[in-house]
């Protein structure tokens, strides 16, 4: 099941009609978004399961955890978030980055 996670972004990534799918459902999310591990299993996974690429929460952040590591650090050696973005890294209760550098 661990590569039904790459399948799926990979999916999700090329098919703008599942991205804005996702979308209108995690508007549609009753908790709150800051809870990212939450939402992931009330939109997220159920999509994932219905296309017959069901994934669990620990391999969504192995997954997540490993495309971080890819990306890795820039030239300068600061991380280089680029265009990516994540269901449950660096998401949820942060402090926003201006009052981070207080």
């Amino acid at each position: 099941m661990k590569e039904n996670v790459g399948k799926f972004f990979e999916i999700y990534d090329s098919d703008e009609a599942l991205r804005e799918r996702i979308e209108r459902e995690t508007e549609m999310y009753p908790g709150s978004l800051e809870i990212r591990e939450a939402l992931a299993e009330a939109v997220l996974l159920p999509v994932a399961e219905e296309m017959g690429l069901g994934f669990t929460i620990a391999e969504l952040r192995a997954y997540e955890t490993r495309k971080k590591l890819e990306h890795g650090l820039a030239k300068d050696g600061e991380y280089d978030r680029g265009e990516h973005s994540y269901w449950l890294l660096e998401r949820g209760w942060e402090e926003p980055e201006e009052s981070a550098d207080r």
